[in-house]
């Protein structure tokens, strides 16, 4: 099977062809970096990563630009409640997206640009959408003309009745539907000169400027957040056909991370910053959890399903690791058949979960009956998955967060103290007792493993591994 993917645009799902064999070319909208990223922030980035190493491993040279929006209506707000140059509080910013983006093992873009270093090709923009009819110069102040392009509203289905652009007031519109493409300087703001007078970009502007002034003027590939749709895509779409430009083939988007049914948002109180939830669990385990739902889908934070995810991917770590000490170094393998069926349907990922787990469950299996190869094997495969949802527990990004130095200390100590009850037991042959001491570990998720230089414990979570073990004595 080939890829296919869910074009927003179409409403349907469409096998994915790029404009160029080998090659594809993809634009994610990235933050608006006004404040400190939360989860619902970085989803995207996790999502569409998932779809860059996808694309790379069918053999596509694959050119990802993700943008940074640093100058709008939100971000001089907040710099000016806080009393900071506009420029600093973005670019503060900006580094704590970057730094959750670099934590999260978000691979980086091949290219990044701002909104201030595109205003030159965001001018020539509006020269052609002036020269084209679609949009008119009013008080300093550019908008697009949006009963000037028949198709408008075919990415969201908006009719045009329906229409609220919901942007800061200008002044001059001819129909308070149309958009704003450059906003007039105001006193106190940043701006930039241009043949209609001094002002700022208007969002949506700067996105067509930066996709095609990197991708060109027909690219594979839009992403974004499914709040994105309206007015922003949909926006994007007209400035960009209606200066000439065919723009985006496919049009993909991911769904929002709620809580308690609510989109996360700052204007609602609601968001967990990245900062807070590394505190919870590890970057790996946090990866894991937000890519873990169908990029459509959307995903609801509790407490109790990150700390599901976190377990979940201790045992695939557990198993590798396990795999890795007793048997030699774990190279990256293959993926299999159903791992690649599920990611090309969509980008599948809990399917493509479903598979690597039920290869745990078969490597474990393996390695409890001492068939090595065949554990190695299969540790490898799932390497090789894990690689691809970028989460594999022995890449070298994951390798200072693999576990608490001083909680595994402190374990130890606890564990050894058991170890040396069951060493007693064993040498008085009360098997009762070294049976209930090897049980209660295996419960806790230790396992023991007896070797000539006496009892070794690991970690594990994969119940197969603790189940049909032998009596002490037998």
């Amino acid at each position: 099977m080939t890829l296919r993917l869910y074009d927003t645009a179409a409403r349907e799902l469409r096998e994915f062809r790029p404009l160029h064999d080998g090659r594809v070319t993809v634009y994610l909208c990235g933050a608006t970096v006004q404040g400190v990223p939360h989860i619902g922030h970085v989803r995207s980035g996790i999502a569409f990563d998932v779809l860059r190493r996808w694309l790379a491993h069918q053999g596509n040279d694959v050119l990802f630009v993700r943008n940074v929006t640093d100058i709008d209506d939100k971000i001089l707000r907040k710099a000016d409640e806080a009393g900071r140059p506009w420029w600093e509080w973005a670019a503060t910013h900006e580094r704590a997206f970057d730094d959750a983006y670099r934590a999260l093992g978000v691979l980086p873009p091949s290219a990044e640009p701002r909104a201030t270093g595109f205003v030159p090709q965001m001018i020539v923009y509006m020269q052609r959408l002036i020269d084209r009819g679609h949009a008119y110069v009013a008080d300093g102040n550019v908008y697009f003309d949006v009963q000037s392009l028949p198709s408008y509203g075919s990415l969201s289905g908006h009719k045009l009745d329906d229409v609220h652009q919901g942007e800061s007031a200008g002044t001059g519109k001819r129909d308070p539907r149309d958009f704003t493409l450059w906003k007039a300087a105001k006193p106190g703001e940043p701006s930039w000169d241009t043949p209609w007078g001094p002002g700022r970009p208007g969002w949506h502007l700067e996105c067509s400027a930066m996709a095609t002034g990197l991708l060109g003027p027909e690219f594979d590939i839009h992403c974004g957040g499914m709040d994105l749709v309206f007015p922003h895509h949909e926006n994007e779409i007209a400035q960009s056909v209606g200066a000439g430009d065919p723009f985006a083939r496919y049009w993909l988007h991911n769904g929002w991370v709620t809580m308690s049914g609510e989109k996360m948002s700052k204007s609602l109180g609601n968001v967990v910053a990245i900062p807070e939830m590394l505190r919870k669990v590890r970057p790996v385990e946090l990866r894991y959890y937000l890519g873990s739902a169908h990029y459509r889908s959307m995903l609801e934070y509790s407490e109790g399903a990150l700390q599901e995810a976190a377990t979940a991917y201790r045992r695939l770590e557990a198993f590798v690791r396990r795999v890795d000490s007793r048997c030699g170094s774990v190279p990256v393998g293959t993926v299999t058949p159903e791992f690649t069926a599920a990611l090309d349907d969509d980008l599948g990922v809990p399917a493509a979960l479903a598979v690597i787990h039920n290869a745990v469950r078969s490597g474990n299996t393996a390695l409890e009956n001492g068939d090595t190869d065949a554990a190695i094997e299969v540790a490898a495969s799932v390497r090789a998955m894990c690689d691809i949802l970028g989460v594999d527990p022995m890449a070298a990004n994951w390798a200072n967060g693999r576990e608490d130095p001083a909680a595994h200390n402190a374990l130890d100590v606890l564990v050894r103290a058991d170890l040396d009850r069951r060493a007693k037991a064993r040498a008085d042959k009360d098997w009762v007792v070294a049976d209930e001491v090897r049980d209660r570990l295996a419960a806790a998720g230790v396992e023991v493993t007896d070797t000539p230089d006496g009892a070794q414990w690991s970690l594990h979570t994969d119940d197969s591994a603790r189940a049909g073990k032998p009596k002490e004595g037998a």
